[in-house]
């Protein structure tokens, strides 16, 4: 689905930003007059027009916290954090040195807590034990009862936030009476930049701290215990759920076969490319984006060390191992793991069901972007229906 821009990835990622704008965390005339400064593949300019778009309704949430006008200022918090994340999405050629994109990762984080605080019931930012050093939490409550619910894990994914959580699940997840525990897995939001831990494929080693400290929060219905997991967060879900089993089910959204394939696949690109892999990256945002991060979140010195980095995460021989009932997501459209959701379905030996979006219905882009009522409508129906029985 074209938005805004030819350039793929600009036009996913202003999607992006603007499906967000349905649990506020955007409004479409701020998107439409941000984009319009920015030229096709210009990523400085990008930067520097979603970083002043961020600032200016920061101070819009400043000003009416300190006249005391509570939504007014919540609301406009969290557009900021949706802003500046989107802001600091492409500076990634060495964000470890980039002091522009720590300050813009720490606004967005920032301007989020803010916001969650003001949330009308207020979240709670968590340290979840992990190995000697703890992750960043949310938790989202449906009210403030005390009342023991339905409670959601979830997690993102290649380039996910914990702030981008909330707009991309936790808003809706709530509307329907279910708690959340959102958290940033190794590889993941501030823990790669703050604390430098890297992806590691085996991810049952972060959700199983993540399920005990989960049981140990009074809010939590122990028996309806459900895990999700975004975009690369549908393998790693996956492989999580192969291994815990106190999960009463799982949502892969969406579904993720084969991490390396994706991988191996710019890498093969780019050796039948004149110059090779920096010629096709100086001609492909998306490539770009995509071997940069990786090289930051994996902890990979090259292409060839990330190509042998990515090899371990595959449900090849791992998937007929989850046991509880499982929902698989696919996206019509999807650039990055298209026909991948179907393979891994068909490895599925638990109770499984797969829903597809389509383009024709504005929802075929990957992980649904600028369709987030339609996938929480299927997504939490199919919950609500399992748990019901």
């Amino acid at each position: 689905m074209k938005f805004l821009y030819d350039d793929e990835s600009f036009s996913f990622e202003a999607l992006r930003a603007a499906g967000y704008a349905v649990h506020g965390g955007a409004d479409l005339g701020e998107v439409l007059v941000t984009c319009r400064q920015i030229p096709e593949g210009d990523e400085e300019a990008w930067s520097a027009q979603w970083a002043a778009t961020a600032a200016r309704i920061e101070r819009i949430g400043r000003d009416a916290l300190a006249g005391g006008h509570r939504v007014s200022a919540r609301e406009a918090l969290l557009r900021a954090s949706n802003y500046y994340r989107t802001a600091d999405f492409y500076r990634r050629e060495n964000p470890a040195a980039d002091a522009e994109s720590a300050r813009l990762a720490r606004a967005s984080r920032q301007t989020f807590a803010d916001a969650a605080a003001l949330l009308d019931t207020p979240a709670r930012a968590l340290r979840i034990p992990y190995e000697d050093t703890t992750l960043p939490g949310y938790l989202f409550l449906a009210d403030d009862s005390g009342t023991p619910r339905p409670t959601v894990l979830f997690h993102g994914g290649y380039d996910s936030t914990l702030e981008e959580d909330y707009f991309a699940l936790a808003a809706g997840a709530l509307r329907r009476g279910y708690n959340v525990i959102a958290f940033d897995g190794p590889g993941q939001g501030s823990t790669v930049r703050e604390q430098g831990l890297h992806f590691r494929p085996d991810w049952e080693a972060v959700v199983t701290p993540v399920v005990d400290f989960a049981l140990a929060v009074p809010e939590v219905d122990a028996e309806r215990l459900v895990l999700i997991g975004m975009s690369l967060g549908g393998y790693l879900a996956a492989r999580a759920a192969a291994f815990e089993h106190r999960l009463v089910a799982c949502v892969l959204y969406d579904g993720v076969y084969d991490f390396h394939e994706v991988v191996a696949a710019s890498a093969d690109r780019a050796a039948s490319t004149p110059g090779g892999m920096e010629a096709l990256m100086a001609q492909n945002t998306m490539v770009r984006w995509v071997v940069r991060n990786g090289r930051w979140t994996l902890g990979a010195s090259g292409i060839d060390e990330l190509v042998k980095a990515a090899e371990a995460y595959t449900m090849a021989g791992v998937a007929d191992r989850i046991t509880c009932p499982t929902l698989v997501l696919e996206a019509e459209n999807d650039q990055f793991f298209k026909g991948q959701p179907q393979r891994l379905l068909a490895e599925l030996t638990c109770e499984k069901e797969l829903i597809s979006f389509r383009e024709d219905e504005g929802a075929g882009e990957h992980c649904h972007e600028g369709a987030m009522l339609l996938f929480h409508q299927r997504t939490f129906d199919w919950l609500d229906t399992l748990l019901a029985r």
